[in-house]
């Protein structure tokens, strides 16, 4: 998360990490999720926390507060860039390439393993991010009562904004429209407060920016867009913490 974590703690926030694997089924991740809540409650003496969630994370949190009995626990659920809706772009790649995933999911297994993963499935992911996935996901996983949700879309302004996610963010551009790179705005946008964020530049804000990837800002204050993802953040906090949460 980059510079992220520094900043929201020297206001006074207090951070933990969900210490789930990054290429773990969202199911095998909310188990994680929900045991690590369940561990800083009881080690802090704290009787809610509040969740910050990128990308697939904050289905694997939305799982562990609606599934796994972790509501109680939680106070908010905050989702940047996660795909609530699935990927269109997805379902056609399944449907193309249906030959190719097995042989792509041993190798993304076995490389995530060296870098710390304990149960990589990448296969099981992916399918996890269809658009029928996240339908049923959805109707499983409703929204807890007493919960605060919101969510927060990215938008790249052009395939050149993040020259990593350039062919991704073409591709799900002429299938499901605005994009980071990977998840659309319409899949993005979840709760009751839904926003999406732009940066002042013409780049705009990718996948990859929002976790703070290349460690600066985007640009020198000026306009009415975000110039620093560390602004996203820390407005979050702020503003969480004056709802009372």
């Amino acid at each position: 998360m980059g510079r992220i974590p520094a900043a929201l703690q020297r206001r006074g926030a207090v951070i933990f990490y969900g210490q789930q694997d990054a290429w773990g089924s969202v199911a095998s991740n909310a188990e994680s999720v929900a045991a690590r809540i369940e561990n800083i409650a009881r080690e802090q003496g704290c009787e809610k926390v509040n969740i910050i969630a990128h990308s697939k994370g904050g289905l694997d949190a939305r799982m562990a507060a609606s599934a796994l009995g972790c509501g109680g626990r939680i106070a908010s659920i905050t989702t940047v860039a996660t795909p609530h809706r699935g990927s269109k772009t997805l379902d056609r790649l399944f449907r193309l390439l249906s030959p190719c995933w097995s042989a792509a999911s041993l190798a993304v297994n076995n490389w995530t393993k060296l870098i710390g993963d304990k149960k990589p499935d990448f296969l099981r992911l992916c399918e996890d991010m269809t658009t029928e996935s996240m339908r049923r996901f959805n109707e499983r996983n409703p929204d807890v009562p007493g919960i605060y949700y919101q969510s927060f879309a990215c938008v790249m302004r052009h395939p050149l904004s993040d020259i990593n996610l350039s062919t991704a963010n073409l591709m799900v551009s002429r299938i499901e429209g605005a994009n980071d790179g990977l998840v659309s705005v319409e899949s993005a946008l979840w709760g009751g407060k839904r926003q999406i964020i732009r940066s002042g530049v013409l780049r705009g804000i990718s996948h990859l920016d929002a976790i703070d990837l290349r460690r600066r800002p985007f640009s020198k204050k000026r306009g009415d867009g975000t110039a620093d993802i560390c602004e996203l953040y820390i407005g979050i906090a702020e503003g969480l913490k004056n709802m009372g949460y």
